[in-house]
């Protein structure tokens, strides 16, 4: 009752000031535009559940839709009120300290777009894994403004619980893992200086209304999730060592968690993407010059900085001081490309899918322990900043209400409630192949940019109607590839060769369980 109260009286507040400026704009007696008031900050129980006015929509969820344009259209009918309109862009900045560069020598830094009144402030790290491009190694091109999407969105409707924060974009230029932290030398003729980045970023922010912070969330796709599991505490203890220890960082890796694995095939390491990860970050951690966690290194002292780094993904969730979301394709397209798996559009070889479902298997049992995670079973590379990132859901929960609920955990636990019910922040999808959850994006071939469609399942089952299969069961056909878990293929494949491919026998109620639960 009291949610359903909170959401009345924000959109009677909105209409009502809407009305108001409407008066006034009309023109009555106040012709001279006026500054708009902070936006309220909604309080329980005299404690802090949220900061600065994020929406809490569990009361409203049914119709969210709905209740996100209503919100929309009445949060424009105030832009007239404002002094001026409200600009949607991020705007570039260099860095103060001018020796902190990227790769080629020129300035680094960072696009802001300031939310007056929030507390709350998102860092984004940008990604693209250890590149040699040299668009992606210079500022030298970079535009002055930005539009954010996903969860850098302004956007309620695409961003519902971040949106008005104070948004910052870092470009990657450090080609580094935003891990380095050496200076451009005659002898190399590039600087690494990924880390450092970070920190200066966060330095010139301060003095931009960080220094008032309640909440800072470190996010990153791909080199710059794995950045945020480098980095997360670094800037902790930086904001701490310069006296602001009541800012509470946090940490979003999306698409980050590489794996140590062996490869499909083993190829000549010539590039960054024919290597394995661990030979591209042995190689490469020389000139970079990398830093790690402290606390990764102490638990595993005596390891080179190859092996602390990896043992950081591996054992995140007990190394790192401050709290760490992972967010991660189970099927992640990275993740094939290095382990030299090409997934074109045909039904992949028995081999292929052995592969590939293994590294499935594998990436769940790493991420088992991470208390706060969200892994749906898609074939994709980072979706954080993608305008569908609202739509995946596993097991019937969203991306941003897996977060929201996290967001709310860790404010519970700061004023020493339980957590809330009915919120998971722990979220890893059971299905045994890409694309056997039903919200999974659209397959797009990064090279020719079209849509694809991917069937990477056993070739004993290529041909097999499942569609008909789950039809006979009366059941959705998503939850019977679900029931048809990593354990019961083998005898699936079996049944098959044993009845056919072309659907003859009906398959009883008896059958599927048998298949399921092996």
């Amino acid at each position: 009752i009291k949610r359903t109260n909170a959401v009345t009286l924000l959109l009677l507040a909105l209409m009502q000031s809407g009305a108001l400026c409407a008066r006034r704009f009309r023109g009555g007696r106040n012709p001279q535009p006026r500054r708009s008031p902070p936006p309220p900050t909604y309080r329980a129980d005299r404690g802090d559940t949220t900061e600065s006015f994020p929406l809490d929509f569990t009361a409203v969820e049914e119709n969210m839709d709905n209740f996100m344009t209503q919100v929309k259209n009445l949060a424009q009918s105030l832009y007239p009120c404002s002094a001026q309109k409200l600009d949607y862009d991020m705007k570039l900045s260099f860095l103060e300290n001018t020796s902190v560069t990227c790769n080629d020598g020129s300035p680094a830094g960072y696009y802001l777009k300031e939310s007056r009144g929030s507390r709350r402030w998102l860092i984004f790290l940008e990604g693209y894994r250890y590149e040699t491009m040299r668009r992606l190694m210079s500022s030298s091109t970079w535009p002055q403004t930005k539009t954010g999407t996903g969860i850098l969105s302004p956007l309620p409707e695409e961003n519902p619980h971040w949106w008005n924060a104070n948004m910052v974009f870092i470009p990657y230029c450090s080609s580094d893992v935003w891990s380095g932290a050496t200076a451009k030398t005659e002898q190399s003729g590039y600087a690494f200086m990924g880390s450092l980045i970070i920190q200066e970023v966060v330095k010139d922010l301060l003095n931009k209304g960080l220094n008032n912070a309640k909440v800072l969330l470190l996010a990153g796709s791909s080199a710059g999730g794995t950045g945020v599991l480098l980095n997360v505490d670094h800037v902790a203890e930086l904001l701490d060592g310069l006296g602001h220890t009541g800012i509470q960082v946090r940490g979003l890796s999306d698409s980050g968690w590489f794996l140590d694995n062996k490869q499909y095939h083993c190829t000549d390491c010539v590039d960054a993407v024919s290597c394995p990860p661990t030979e591209t970050i042995k190689r490469g951690i020389k000139y970079w010059g990398g830093v790690v966690p402290e606390r990764c290194r102490q638990t595993h002292e005596g390891e080179d900085e190859l092996g602390v780094s990896f043992s950081n993904m591996k054992h995140a969730p007990i190394v790192h001081a401050s709290p760490v979301f992972v967010v991660q394709w189970l099927f992640d397209e990275a993740q094939l490309t290095v382990d030299n798996i090409q997934l074109t559009g045909q039904p992949v070889q028995e081999s292929q899918w052995r592969y590939i479902q293994n590294l499935g298997i594998e990436l769940r049992n790493t991420l088992k322990d991470v208390p706060a995670m969200f892994a749906p079973a898609c074939l994709s590379h980072e979706v954080i900043t993608r305008n569908y990132w609202i739509d995946v859901q596993v097991k019937g929960t969203s991306l941003p209400r897996a977060l929201h609920c996290w967001d709310r955990s860790l404010n519970d636990n700061r004023n020493n409630k339980a957590p809330p019910k009915g919120c998971p922040v722990h979220l890893i999808d059971s299905c045994p192949w890409p694309h056997c959850n039903p919200t999974c994006p659209t397959i797009r071939d990064q090279f020719k940019g079209q849509e694809m469609n991917v069937n990477p399942v056993p070739s004993c089952t290529m041909g097999f109607d499942v569609q008909k299969m789950a039809q006979q069961q009366g059941m959705d056909p998503s939850k019977l590839l679900g029931m048809l878990h990593t354990g019961s293929l083998m005898k699936f494949c079996i049944y098959l060769k044993n009845n056919g491919k072309n659907n003859s026998k009906t398959l009883t109620p008896m059958d599927v369980f048998l298949l399921a639960r092996e």
